[in-house]
């Protein structure tokens, strides 16, 4: 599988990588458990297929998906070579308090629960959710703390990973990152993200666009779930859903596969995150990465209608 560079840090990644938030076991969100051992035979087949890195992050599953993968790491004695681990600082969940001191305690969690000694990819995690974002970006704040952990080598590249476009914007002109993670704002529903990757791409800044199955139903189905980026909704919000699934069937092209190379195919974008909590799951994303989907397919996929607007506007934000 092709790998990609994260700018200058000497990190290379695969253009597909898988994401470990689900196995957490986190219901709440996703609508399903993960079990210990599922979670655990799942990180064993990630480390054995051509995809060579795993997002997770301290809150996942409130530390349950880190500790899940690092038994596994510890099991095998390391990483594999090359292999990227992706993970997040996290803010203080009781309270919201996200100050440098919470950073440090973040990232000594992570180090702890993965078995690392260093993050290879380290970022921060959803600013949108905590108590103050000054405490976040103010002078010795957990922004300033993140860098400072990349020039102590403690993480070899640093990322802002968050869901708010208009909180996202001024952080990614205002400081120095090497790579972003945006998730359910880029994918064949909604297109908001577009105007910040353009930026992000030209500024050298790699971009990792997660959640492409917008939440999982365009992987799943309409016919199998009613959830849009982590939301339940109603029959005319899975209007636009059962469009794009009638286009699929027009031209006998699965969609899960196009959801996913809809991301895959934009040249501005390093890796695709996809969410995993399976072995199976990882063999059917790698089935539909490399799927043959025809160029008219894509012709008529740009006149369905697509939304610009925040797909998590109106979402109540659970960890469980």
């Amino acid at each position: 599988m092709e790998k990609r560079k994260i700018g200058g840090t000497g990190l290379e990644v695969t253009s597909l990588s898988f994401g470990g938030a689900s196995l957490g076991n986190m219901p709440d969100t996703y609508g399903y458990p993960v079990s210990e051992e599922q979670a655990q035979a799942t990180v064993r087949e990630v480390f054995a297929s051509p995809v060579n890195m795993l997002d997770s992050s301290r809150n996942y599953g409130f530390g349950r998906s880190e500790e899940r993968i690092g038994t596994v790491i510890r099991e095998r004695g390391g990483l594999p070579e090359g292999f990227v681990i992706s993970t997040k600082l996290d803010r203080d969940m009781p309270t919201g308090r996200f100050d440098a001191a919470q950073a440090r305690r973040s990232l000594e969690e992570s180090l702890e629960a993965l078995s690392l000694d260093r993050i290879p990819m380290l970022h921060l995690h959803d600013p949108e959710h905590s108590a103050d974002l000054e405490e976040i970006r103010g002078k010795d704040g957990a922004l300033d703390e993140l860098f400072r952990m990349k020039e102590e080598g403690l993480a070899q590249a640093v990322g802002l990973a968050m869901g708010r476009l208009d909180m996202m914007m001024p952080l990614l002109k205002d400081w120095p990152f090497d790579v972003l993670i945006n998730h359910n704002r880029f994918t064949v529903l909604n297109r908001s993200a577009d105007e910040m990757y353009s930026f992000a791409h030209e500024a050298g800044i790699a971009i990792i666009n997660a959640a492409p199955f917008a939440g999982g139903i365009l992987a799943r189905g309409s016919a199998q779930t009613n959830r849009i980026a982590y939301q339940e909704t109603d029959e005319g919000g899975l209007a636009p859903v059962r469009a794009f699934e009638a286009l699929c069937g027009r031209h006998a092209v699965e969609p899960g596969a196009a959801a996913l190379q809809f991301s895959m195919r934009d040249p501005r974008i390093t890796t695709t995150l996809a969410g995993v909590s399976s072995p199976q799951s990882i063999a059917q994303n790698l089935a539909w990465a490399d799927a043959a989907i025809p160029v008219s397919f894509w012709e008529e996929l740009e006149d369905l209608p697509y939304s610009m607007k925040d797909p998590e506007a109106n979402r109540v934000y659970r960890p469980g």
